[in-house]
């Protein structure tokens, strides 16, 4: 299986193969012995469906080369969300599935199997099927467009029963705590894909945290496409204003954190993918009160003026974020921010761009990343006056990376001499540290005469702190011997603009 995307795909990737195990179904690493190749798609944005189409053509291509009897299955985002033009765009492909097909998957790739056979059987010359193929008691017949099981609205939602295997290390995994989302931002198109906001039973989850924690894990990522959501699906009349709304005990996002804050180990729990829109004083109450709850806060806001917020579609002012802001820097004392912004969207003016910039200079974001708005098919933002030219969306997201490098790297500053806690991941590779970028070190334990290309020596280890998400934050390189898995205590000794270098404390 190649699976691309975001760590929600990525949990599909690992129920599609924790299902597949179970029913006795081999997995290897190596293609070349694949009766069956798996490309899970992503489909977010424009830059995403092209690595999705390039990984599908590409299997092919190396199928055609290695493994003719190859059958090649074509799952996740991208088909969900342009339904039945993949079949006719992608001939090579064998089957096409949905996300309500996830728990499917056996019998998808066994049908993908036999297709594949009979694509064979019907083209003269060609060499005879794969082993899982023939076993597959059916006669081949002539040959045929690809498969193509799709639901138009997915509803599939994983349990706590659901097979899984975990393609993260040991000592982190990511709880998809909902699925699917009810927002109406204009530039995205993951509502029509992923279907309505679904949120798994708070019990279950528990119960998953539990058996994650028992297993070793020791940092539970809170993930779906909103979490601060999470719970409200569960209301009757939710467009009932709040004060009409009376439930005994309802399930909310700060109920399920105290209920896992309070399951025995030592481990941390993150949170991603809020919204801004559902933030609540009590939820900044139940970070506060609750110590396994990393003071970390993934909050993409997207932008900051009021007429982009507007065409956004955001449920959002300019005044609420600011004002939510504020409360969650008080409410919680040394907090990490991060947020992802949208350069380049139709309307976006100089002087609205001279607002977000603004805005990063005195937000001061530890943790920030930009993209260049690209226009999606069958959003309302797709057709919008005003488009930017891509040149300037480019030079505007160069602009606020540059700027975030250098509040980035003032921030690194201030970590020296302090002592963190940080979850070891692993050893560092040679190749690792040959990319660390360390031209910006502040301290003595790295000379070179050459200080225009400073090389780390020695042995190093990669961990993350408490302000670090896996994947998509800085590293702690930490000189020594340490065990992956564990926490550690380490004192910070220098910084690169978004990494931290360190010893053990």
């Amino acid at each position: 299986m190649i699976s691309l995307g975001c760590a929600k795909n990525l949990v599909d990737a690992e129920i599609m193969l924790g299902t597949l195990l179970r029913d006795g179904i081999e997995v290897t690493n190596d293609p070349r012995q694949a009766d069956v190749m798996i490309v899970n798609t992503c489909s977010f944005i424009e830059s995403a469906q092209e690595e999705s189409v390039d990984a599908i053509l590409e299997s092919a291509q190396v199928r055609e080369a290695q493994q003719r009897g190859q059958a090649l299955v074509v799952a996740g985002c991208m088909p969900q969300r342009f339904g039945e033009q993949l079949p006719r765009l992608m001939p090579e492909v064998d089957a096409f599935m949905g996300i309500d097909q996830v728990p499917r998957i056996t019998q998808i790739i066994r049908q993908a199997a036999l297709h594949r056979e009979q694509r064979l059987a019907s083209t003269p010359g060609t060499q005879t099927a794969p082993a899982s193929a023939s076993r597959v008691r059916q006669s081949p017949g002539k040959d045929q467009p690809p498969l193509y099981q799709v639901t138009a609205r997915p509803v599939y939602i994983p349990d706590y029963a659901t097979p899984r295997f975990r393609l993260t290390p040991k000592h982190f995994a990511y709880v998809k705590i909902a699925e699917g989302c009810n927002h109406p931002c204009s530039f995205c198109a993951i509502p029509r894909i992923r279907g309505g906001y679904r949120s798994r039973p708070q019990a279950d989850l528990v119960q998953e945290a539990r058996q994650l924690v028992a297993e070793g894990v020791k940092e539970l990522n809170l993930i779906s496409q909103d979490t601060t959501y999470y719970g409200r699906d569960f209301r009757r009349h939710q467009s009932a204003p709040a004060a009409t709304v009376k439930l005994a005990n309802p399930t909310t996002l700060s109920t399920l954190l105290r209920a896992l804050n309070g399951l025995r180990g030592d481990f941390w729990i993150r949170l991603l993918y809020t919204h801004p829109a559902h933030w609540t004083d009590e939820l900044i109450r139940t970070l506060a009160d609750c110590p396994k709850v990393v003071r970390y806060i993934d909050l993409p806001l997207q932008h900051i003026h009021s007429v982009m917020l507007e065409r956004m579609r955001r449920e959002t002012t300019t005044e609420q974020i600011l004002e939510l802001l504020a409360k969650i820097r008080a409410g919680l004392p040394g907090v990490t921010l991060r947020t992802t912004l949208i350069v380049g969207f139709p309307g976006e003016t100089e002087a609205r761009f001279q607002a977000l910039l603004d805005f990063v200079k005195s937000a001061q974001f530890e943790r920030l990343g930009v993209f260049a708005y690209s226009p999606e098919d069958g959003t309302r933002a797709a057709k919008m006056a005003h488009p930017v030219p891509d040149k300037i969306k480019q030079q505007r997201r160069d602009i606020l990376m540059q700027t975030q490098r250098l509040i980035s790297r003032a921030h690194g500053a201030k970590q020296i001499g302090r002592t963190l806690r940080v979850l070891v991941e692993k050893e560092a590779q040679a190749q690792e540290l040959q990319q660390a970028q360390v031209s910006s070190w502040e301290h003595g334990l790295v000379r070179e005469p050459d200080r225009t290309r400073v090389k780390l020596t020695g042995r190093y280890f990669v961990a993350r702190g408490a302000g670090d998400a896996p994947d998509i934050d800085g590293r702690v390189y930490v000189r020594g011997r340490l065990t992956p898995g564990e926490f550690v205590q380490i004192k910070v000794a220098g910084h690169t603009d978004y990494d931290l270098l360190a010893v053990p404390a």
